[in-house]
């Protein structure tokens, strides 16, 4: 159909002419209320990011020498951010002299992954990177 008719066509449904798919040969066109079309595009739009699950990576930070009652503390906030499904990143961080307790330092994030073993799984297992020793939990 010529573009003239088209045209005349929309306007005698007082509508507007729509360009549907303009790479194919010949263009789509399609006849139809374009602010109602707009709107509904939104919508969907909104309501597909509306349903996007989103989460975070939140960083709970510990020393080679912490002690038990402190890294249960630790612990409850890791429960805590895992319950609202976020990843949570334990960096253990060595300062000075202490980069040589590399063993208790792999002991000790063993121990938390043993404590949170019932709610979170071990995403990525502890890795040295220079002056710290990161591991990600992942909710269960």
């Amino acid at each position: 159909m010529s573009i003239k008719d088209a045209l005349r066509r929309a306007a005698e449904h007082e509508q507007d002419l729509v360009e549907v798919s303009p790479n194919a040969t010949p263009p789509v066109c399609k006849i139809m209320d374009y602010g109602r079309y707009k709107y509904e595009t939104t919508k969907k739009f909104q309501e597909a990011r509306k349903k996007q699950k989103s989460s975070q990576v939140k960083e709970i930070k510990v020393r080679p020498k912490t002690d038990t009652h402190d890294l249960e503390t630790k612990v409850k906030h890791i429960r805590k951010f895992i319950g609202n499904n976020d990843k949570v990143k334990v960096t253990l961080m060595f300062r000075g002299r202490e980069i040589t307790l590399t063993q208790q330092a792999k002991d000790l994030l063993a121990k938390v992954a043993e404590m949170t073993d019932e709610f979170a799984q071990v995403e990525q297992y502890p890795k040295f990177e220079g002056r710290t020793m990161t591991m990600i939990l992942a909710p269960r």
